[in-house]
């Protein structure tokens, strides 16, 4: 596969003009212990085909985006290097080993990126790869705001109340309850200016207490004076999690397929 490279003139004219490259970062290197050990979920068929192609199709119908890097771990890279060669998807450029928890993942690419000559106000937008069925919505949400903020995630508003809790004793207690109407829950992608997330995780390596579950938090974490602004997503966003998933997958799945 090709560099990661910003489009010459006249490869894709359907994609907008623009001064720096997008790259879309799919996170497929989880071991999905909670999902089935033996049978990854990333390869799992749902709608009949893999829900990772199912993420890299997605990003490869934006036209927004100019790259993919995908990030795999060594038991699922021959498959989806095959699932890439069958299918021939024009944007992606390499497919490379991440690390044992997702932030080492999103460290290994923004690594590859660097060393690829990525400019460093390129826009990066990190996907997990079991969320399948990503809306163009909020692909190009992402895209448009990083025109105006460093930093950018996909959320929806909570429609439950959440509660703040700690520890009393061996049992779980309410501190605080927020307000429902400033509650979102997290999704993906989650994009950001590449000199911008490269900064934070690099503050972030000095922090033997650095175990981040997204992005996102990193930023927040560690650049907090960089506002992090929030796009739209969708309940179709699933996050492919458990193998009781699966049947609203197929379901969803079905739907986009139009059956």
């Amino acid at each position: 596969m090709s560099e990661i490279r910003e489009p010459e003139d006249g490869v894709r004219v359907d994609a907008p003009r623009s001064s720096a490259p997008v790259v879309a970062v799919i996170l497929a290197a989880g071991l999905g212990v909670r999902f089935d050990t033996d049978n990854p979920k990333q390869l799992f068929k749902v709608g009949g085909k893999p829900i990772v192609a199912w993420s890299i199709e997605a990003f490869e119908a934006n036209p927004g985006v100019t790259d993919i890097l995908l990030v795999v771990n060594d038991k699922v890279r021959s498959p989806i290097e095959a699932i890439v060669a069958e299918n021939a998807y024009p944007k992606v450029r390499m497919v490379i080993t991440g690390g044992a928890e997702r932030a080492d993942s999103t460290e290994a690419a923004l690594q590859t990126l660097a060393e690829a000559g990525i400019p460093s106000d390129a826009k990066v937008l990190i996907h997990d790869a079991v969320r399948p069925f990503v809306s163009q919505e909020s692909i190009t949400g992402c895209i448009e705001a990083l025109d105006g903020f460093k930093a950018v995630t996909v959320a929806v508003p909570s429609t439950d109340t959440i509660l703040y809790a700690h520890d009393l004793g061996d049992r779980k207690v309410v501190r605080d309850v927020p307000d429902r109407a400033d509650m979102f829950r997290a999704q993906t992608p989650q994009a950001f200016r590449f000199d911008t997330l490269r900064l934070a995780y690099a503050k972030a390596a000095s922090d033997p207490e650095f175990h981040p579950t997204d992005d996102t938090r990193v930023v927040v974490d560690y650049l907090p004076d960089v506002p992090v602004a929030i796009v739209a997503g969708s309940e179709t966003n699933l996050k492919i999690t458990l193998a009781s998933d699966i049947p609203i997958a197929e379901w969803m799945a079905r739907s986009f397929q139009g059956k």
